[in-house]
């Protein structure tokens, strides 16, 4: 699921692949407007055909707290 996110966060923000860890911020380090976040979202509801929750995805900060999400989306 780290994988699978993290070649999606790329096509957003303008960032390495290697630079890009669990503990990455959105925001803060990976350089993400409100704006990409919501799109990344879209994306990653088609691709993984789950619904992300807005409030939910509020929450969300870090790489690793989407990676968990997602993954209990996907249960």
């Amino acid at each position: 699921m780290f994988e699978k996110l993290v070649n999606i966060i790329v096509n957003y923000v303008e960032v390495n692949k290697e630079d890009i860890k669990p503990e990455s911020r959105f925001m803060e380090d990976l350089g993400f407007t409100s704006y990409d976040f919501m799109s990344m979202l879209g994306e990653i509801e088609d691709e993984l055909d789950v619904e992300i929750e807005e409030e939910e995805a509020a929450n969300i900060r870090t790489v690793q707290e989407a990676v968990d999400y997602l993954k209990k989306l996907s249960e």
